[in-house]
């Protein structure tokens, strides 16, 4: 079983704060570390290769500091890494991002399945994971669970509205995983030292040249763009009710029928 893991790293959204008079993200100082859900996608792969054998690769696209996350994911069992990194890349929406990371997997491929985490806490758009299975036509499955394979099929228990549905498709396919869906193992101190001596080899613009079209990657390519970022001015306060009681129950049904609420 040949398996694709991709990642990114992020920045520790606990860690972030808004500067008031920019609007923009404070950098300084804050730890960058691994997407959480990719973690479990990470899991779930490194499950997959116990059951059925294989290999997982693990692929991430970012500046040299995101090898970090790589290393990371070496410790814990992954076989393989990648870096996609050039300056070319920069700037690239989710669209671009994912058409790059799609040639990466071609050019690197062919794999059996590709996870992801359902979202990265940075951005939370949720789009790059089944964007990738749409530029390569694989059938896309998100919020799973669990799954096996049987017979070059997986079979798959997802998260949906109503409840857990079981859905069966065929190899190749591409999954996305949640927190719900396992609990990530730690690394070992043995993991961690043969991580330090892999090596991480960058995927560059070069080395994929021949499929990738470049209209499609960077700022050009990208159909979305930021144009700010900013705290929301709060409009509402809180409202706080004296009394015992009873006086602050029929403070509050006044309130709200004055508000037109009750």
């Amino acid at each position: 079983m040949n398996i694709a893991v991709c990642m990114k790293q992020v920045p520790d959204t606990t860690e972030i704060k808004i500067d008031p008079v920019k609007n923009t993200l404070i950098r300084t100082g804050v730890p960058s570390i691994m997407n959480p859900f990719d973690r479990n996608a990470l899991e779930a792969a490194l499950q997959m290769k116990d059951t059925y054998g294989g290999s997982v690769t693990v692929i991430s696209m970012g500046p040299p500091q995101a090898k970090a996350v790589l290393r990371e994911a070496l410790s814990m069992g992954a076989d393989k890494a990648y870096l996609v990194t050039d300056r070319a890349f920069g700037g690239s929406d989710t669209y671009a991002t994912s058409y790059i990371l799609s040639c990466t997997l071609k050019h690197l491929g062919p794999f059996d399945v590709v996870f992801g985490g359902k979202q990265a806490i940075d951005g939370d758009t949720g789009q790059t994971a089944p964007s990738i299975a749409e530029h390569l036509g694989l059938t896309r499955l998100t919020y799973v669970l669990d799954l096996k394979v049987e017979n070059g099929k997986v079979i798959a228990r997802r998260q949906v509205e109503e409840g857990v549905e079981v859905i069966e498709a065929e190899l190749p396919v591409l999954c996305t995983f949640m927190k719900e869906s396992n609990k990530p193992r730690y690394a070992t101190i043995k993991g961690k030292l043969d991580s330090f001596k892999a090596e991480i080899a960058d995927v560059t613009l070069a080395d994929m040249a021949d499929i990738v079209d470049t209209t499609k990657i960077g700022l050009k390519g990208s159909p979305t763009k930021v144009k700010a970022t900013f705290t929301p001015q709060r409009t509402a306060n809180g409202v706080t009710i004296e009394g015992d009681p009873n006086t602050q129950a029929a403070s509050l049904i006044d309130q709200m029928t004055a508000a037109k609420i009750l």
